[in-house]
Parts: structure tokens; C-alpha cells; sequence
């Protein structure tokens, strides 16, 4: 569990991510939101860089978290491969700023590794529905599909929700006849 002003700051710095882009995103403007003494962020963050690293664990925990969710019920296969990736792209749509301000920290090293990390898990969770699918390369398979997903939230970022990049996702994965809700 966070140290409560460790999540304060984290608290801060996501609510400024709607407000503004990355370099709108200072050490300053965040203790001043979290309504702290500067050098208590450096009690808990080495830099600004390891502070854009804990929003994006928090970010995507929470995106884990309600993609885990969904898909309890479902058994692996199409179904759930889809209802997993809505899941995902609602839930970037729904952080917008969010998603908009860790894509423009994706340069930092410590970022891109966490990124790579992240959807590395995201392509874990699809690969046993590839499998279920009858898919014979499962696994590059599912890590391919977390790219679409990842470059298909990208498109939404630009113009809100897309019908033809879902569409393309679920050519792709060839469950375009999956239950529509």
C-alpha cells in the first residue's frame, strides 16, 4: 500500500494531466495541488521521471484492474479477447489526458521500459485466448494485438471513439461475428 502522501502527490499529479501536457507537469505545480513542501516530493520521488513513472503504474494498474474485472466471468476465447480490449480502449478514452500525457513521456527510458513491461502483461492476458481460438502462434499473436490496441488507442486519443479501428482490431482477431452489445 502507498504512503498517503506519496498518493497525494500521484492524486496531484493525475488531476494536473487534465489540465495540461507534460510540461505543464512540474514538481512545482504538484506539491502546490497535493498542498506539500517541495522537498517532500523528493522524500518520495528521486525526480520528476520517477514520479511520471508512478502515474503510469497507476494508470495502467487501474486499467489491469478493471480489465481483470470484466473478463472474470467470461472463459477464454473470443468473447473475452474482445470484451478485454473494449475495456481497455474505453477505459484510455475515459483518461484521456491521462493516456495523452504518458504518450508524451514515452521518450524517457524509464517510461518506454514500463510501457514495454505493461503491454507485455496486457498480451500475457489475450494470449490464452488466442490459444482458446485455436491460434497456432498464440503468443506473438496476442503480443501483436496488444500493439493494435495500444496504436487503436492512439487513433482515439486523436478522435474520441472509432468505430473502423475497433472494427479493424476485431478483423484482425477475426472475431468481428463476437457478440456485439
Amino acid at each position: 500500500m502507498s504512503h498517503p502522501t506519496r498518493q497525494a502527490l500521484v492524486d496531484a499529479g493525475l488531476d494536473l494531466a487534465t489540465s495540461g501536457g507534460l510540461s505543464r507537469l512540474t514538481v512545482d505545480a504538484v506539491v502546490n495541488k497535493a498542498g506539500v513542501a517541495k522537498g517532500t516530493f523528493y522524500v518520495h520521488f528521486p525526480d520528476r521521471t520517477a514520479f511520471l513513472v508512478a502515474l503510469h503504474v497507476q494508470f495502467y494498474e487501474r486499467l489491469r484492474d478493471a480489465l481483470l474485472q470484466a473478463i472474470a466471468p467470461l472463459s477464454p476465447g473470443a468473447e473475452r479477447l474482445r470484451k478485454s480490449m473494449e475495456t481497455y480502449l474505453d477505459g484510455c478514452l475515459h483518461e484521456r489526458a491521462v493516456k495523452a500525457l504518458l504518450l508524451e513521456a514515452r521518450s524517457e527510458p524509464l517510461i518506454a521500459a514500463e510501457v514495454q513491461r505493461r503491454s507485455g502483461e496486457f498480451a500475457a492476458i489475450a494470449q490464452a485466448d488466442f490459444q482458446a481460438m485455436g491460434w497456432p502462434d498464440a503468443e506473438i499473436s496476442a503480443r501483436f494485438f496488444a500493439a493494435l490496441g495500444a496504436e487503436t488507442a492512439l487513433v482515439e486519443l486523436e478522435t474520441g471513439r472509432n468505430e473502423a479501428a475497433r472494427r479493424a482490431l476485431w478483423h484482425f482477431a477475426r472475431i468481428e461475428e463476437a457478440s456485439q452489445e
